[in-house]
């Protein structure tokens, strides 16, 4: 074996996970991911207009309407780093948010945004991991993460997390890609997220090869019923989700009771 080639992911033992369809060791994935946001920050929220045709920007307005904030109201917004929840929690009359994020390029756009848009106040910035958040035990009043949970390497670890943040009676909200559930529609999903997506992603971006692992992490993802089931077993009560564009993404929410 050459120097440049390594052990096939559990040659050597260790626990694999995925990372789009490929397996790898789960000690590598957070840094394949972080690479992957590194290479894309810059051009994010460009493509996410693009990927989505804007409809990204209705879902994350439904999100907060679902999480309906409140001037006492602390968040934690995990996996945030280009403020996109933060900023409509503010203007939407939130209390104070902390972004949490992984990946320090993508927090670096966030803060940027939020100094052009003039957004100072009860906003702070926090290099963190989802499965081990450096917050203290029932610190917090609510809890979201918007299109960040599919890229944790543990997502059971990382909902614990957001149970063991949560203040008694907190909320626990996520909106992710999921399962889509309209006849048909499905092919038609497909035939975008793996044709055409990663050529939008080579164009606009120049890394096809990250959209191209977007798309397969969307497809690893989950089922609405089985992450709502990953959710219960976390501890969290009242557990529901609401699809949103027939399934292409939905909201999962619950309480720490």
């Amino acid at each position: 074996m050459s120097k440049h080639q390594g052990p096939a992911a559990g040659e050597t033992g260790d626990k694999t996970t995925h990372f789009g369809f490929r397996d790898v060791p789960e000690n590598q994935k957070a840094s394949m991911v972080r690479e992957v946001f590194d290479t894309v920050a810059s051009k994010y929220d460009v493509m996410n207009d693009l990927m989505s045709g804007g409809i990204h920007r209705l879902w994350k307005d439904s999100f907060i309407n679902e999480l309906k904030p409140r001037a006492d109201m602390r968040l934690i917004d995990v996996a945030g780093g280009t403020g996109d929840i933060a900023f409509r929690f503010l203007k939407r009359g939130g209390g104070a948010v902390t972004v949490c994020d992984i990946n320090y390029e993508m927090l670096h756009v966030g803060r940027d945004r939020a100094a052009n848009h003039g957004i100072l106040k009860n906003i702070d910035w926090m290099v963190g991991d989802a499965q081990k958040l450096p917050l203290p035990d029932q610190s917090m009043d609510a809890y979201t993460i918007a299109f960040g949970i599919r890229n944790v390497t543990r997502v059971d670890e990382a909902l614990r997390e957001a149970y063991r943040v949560l203040k008694p009676g907190g909320r626990f909200l996520c909106l992710e890609f999921s399962k889509v559930v309209v006849p048909g529609f499905d092919k038609i999903y497909d035939m975008y997220s793996f044709k055409l997506l990663p050529e939008i992603g080579r164009f606009i971006a120049g890394n096809r090869e990250a959209y191209q692992y977007l798309a397969e992490s969307i497809r690893q993802f989950p089922d609405q019923e089985t992450f709502a089931q990953m959710i219960r077993n976390a501890g969290f009560g009242r557990v529901r989700y609401r699809n949103l564009s027939g399934g292409i993404a939905a909201i999962h929410s619950g309480w720490r009771i």
